[in-house]
């Protein structure tokens, strides 16, 4: 009985090997199997293919298939392995899967605002004569936004902007008249800052009973021109009160007051140069 039972277990041995040989190439046939497949689709996609698995340890092997090169039929192949982060949950287990490598974004591409582009704004604080002195600062931000000719938007609204004062005096400061120069600096487009490079032409406002030539249209319109368009320059004027009503134009422009913005007022510049950004969409 012990001779036959030997015999028997030793029958079995050579079909319990297939079965583990079998086992192992099995799991070995997905990987490859997965390969060949991530072959072909980099082939016919000309894009490279990933295929990701998670051993049961958690480390995932990623194999990265890349299409032939022109005239080539060799297919470059990496393969990084990355353990589990330490502190995290160790995933499960996943056979191979194969999937497109994500492509990089597409470069943001640049656009030209060309010179004479009309930049409105509302500044955020008051500026006057009386309380601003030049080199100080102001910030404010784009109340239309800046679009192309097929209307898609080149500057959203609520850009912020930064520019600075260059001069301001007071009346009888400055041979009897009210001046004030303002230019913009830059503004600032998804954490991007873009400088403005310009100049102001110089307007002012006379004494008592003489109307400034910087006067513009009546009604809604009525304002003054603060700066104006000069070689390599940026020009502002300074329209409406924001919230007031019709006609309300800012404080100066006659009698004896000096030029004085509120907060919140809304302000045209005008590009003198052509400005290059990045597109907002």
């Amino acid at each position: 009985m012990s001779n036959s039972g030997f015999k028997l277990r030793t029958a079995w041995m050579p079909v319990l090997a297939l079965v583990l040989i079998a086992s192992l190439s099995g799991c070995q046939s997905k990987q490859e199997l997965a390969v060949d497949q991530a072959k072909k689709q980099a082939a016919a996609t000309g894009h490279a293919q990933q295929i990701v698995s998670v051993d049961k340890n958690g480390s995932t092997t990623t194999t990265v298939v890349q299409p032939p090169a022109v005239g080539e039929t060799s297919q470059a192949m990496t393969t990084v392995l990355t353990p589990p982060a330490a502190g995290t949950p160790v995933p499960a287990s996943t056979g191979p899967v194969i999937s497109a490598v994500p492509l990089p974004p597409p470069a943001p591409l640049n656009v030209n605002i060309p010179a004479g582009t009309i930049l409105t704004i509302r500044v955020d604080q008051r500026i006057s004569v009386k309380t601003s002195r030049a080199g100080d600062t102001f910030t404010g931000e784009l109340v239309e936004p800046v679009t192309a000719t097929d209307n898609s938007v080149l500057v959203p609204k609520g850009t912020p902007v930064g520019g600075v004062i260059d001069a301001s005096h007071k009346r009888g400061h400055f041979k009897g008249r009210s001046l004030l120069e303002m230019r913009l600096t830059s503004l600032t487009i998804k954490g991007r800052q873009y400088p403005l490079e310009t100049r102001d032409l110089t307007r002012s406002k006379k004494g008592k009973g003489k109307r400034s030539t910087a006067l513009i249209a009546g009604g809604s319109g009525l304002g003054m021109l603060v700066g104006g368009l000069a070689s390599g320059g940026v020009g502002v004027a300074v329209g409406g009160l924001a919230g007031g009503g019709a006609g309300t134009a800012v404080a100066g422009l006659t009698g004896n007051r000096d030029i004085d913005i509120p907060a919140e007022s809304i302000v045209h510049f005008t590009l003198a140069d052509d400005l290059i950004v990045q597109a907002a969409h």
